[in-house]
């Protein structure tokens, strides 16, 4: 990743979480992850828009790590003896509201951004939860996490410097990710139960947001600190960003009825797998020409 483990983690200086005194509060916790990965497996859908044969290799791989993690998340609140519920509204947000609706938004808010927020939630879990069955799952899901996110990161980076016009539509919904994030922590503050663990949520909500932005950095979507970024520029890059989803909105609206294939329309993998290097890299023949 381009972020390390380091750089993605909060001390919570020795603070844990218990599960029997904790229980309703971990449970709430696993809950939103539980939601995050339901929509997870809706990653399949991505195949269809895979640029090639490795991607969608890779998307297969991922749907069934997440329905993996899906299970891995029951067993947990299982552990609790407690049952799934609903998640809270701006998870769902994230989860769902944040969808991409072009391959370079899937791989930078939802596999990039999105997951690199998860995988920090789930390092913060993994260091505060008191029960190591429950930490060895949780360990066993990060490393898939960080393969997720890694690939979201390098296709990113690839995206933006093929196409440098997507730096701003991508950054502008990423704020509005980091912004849904803020307002979860203020709920978790003020809503849930006074603990040792949530009483370190401004901090740790403080080392969340710069690793998101320092991932943005990386990636190349962001050249400058955000603070040095106006409200007012933030507010033009999100209204650009979502100006530029309805117009695409449109044009496929308007094109499905007269069955057009605009000329920048993306070639599919049925177009374009004899040249793909997966295809091109023909193993070694066994067949003897003696």
């Amino acid at each position: 990743m381009l972020l390390t483990r380091e750089e993605m983690s909060f001390d919570f200086a020795g603070a844990k979480l218990d599960p029997l005194r904790d229980r309703a509060l971990l449970a709430w916790i696993v809950n939103q992850f539980l939601y995050g990965e339901i929509t997870g497996i809706q990653v399949g859908h991505w195949l269809y828009d895979a640029p090639d044969l490795e991607s969608a290799r890779f998307l297969a791989r991922q749907a069934v790590e997440e329905f993996q993690h899906v299970d891995n998340f029951l067993r947990i609140l299982g552990m609790l003896d407690c049952e799934p519920e609903a998640p809270h509204p701006v998870v769902r947000f994230m989860a769902t509201g944040m969808m991409g609706d072009s391959w370079a938004e899937h791989v930078a808010l939802e596999m990039a951004t999105g997951e690199g927020l998860v995988l920090s939630c789930i390092y913060a879990l993994i260091d505060t939860v008191d029960h190591p069955g429950i930490a060895q799952i949780l360990e066993r899901a990060s490393k898939q996490e960080e393969r997720h996110v890694d690939f979201g990161e390098r296709w990113t980076a690839r995206l933006v410097a093929s196409r440098p016009r997507l730096r701003r539509r991508l950054l502008g919904k990423s704020l509005v990710s980091l912004w849904a994030v803020r307002r979860l922590a203020r709920f978790m503050e003020k809503r849930l139960p006074s603990h040792p663990v949530l009483s370190q949520m401004p901090a740790f909500l403080d080392a969340l947001l710069a690793a998101a932005e320092l991932r943005l950095r990386r990636m190349g979507l962001l050249s400058c600190p955000l603070a040095s970024i106006g409200r007012a520029a933030r507010g033009a890059l999100v209204a650009e960003a979502y100006a530029a989803t309805l117009a695409s909105a449109l044009v496929s609206l308007l094109a499905l009825p007269l069955r057009l294939l605009p000329p920048w329309r993306r070639r599919r993998l049925t177009e374009t797998y004899l040249d793909d290097p997966a295809v091109r890299a023909l193993p070694p023949s066994d067949v003897s020409t003696s």
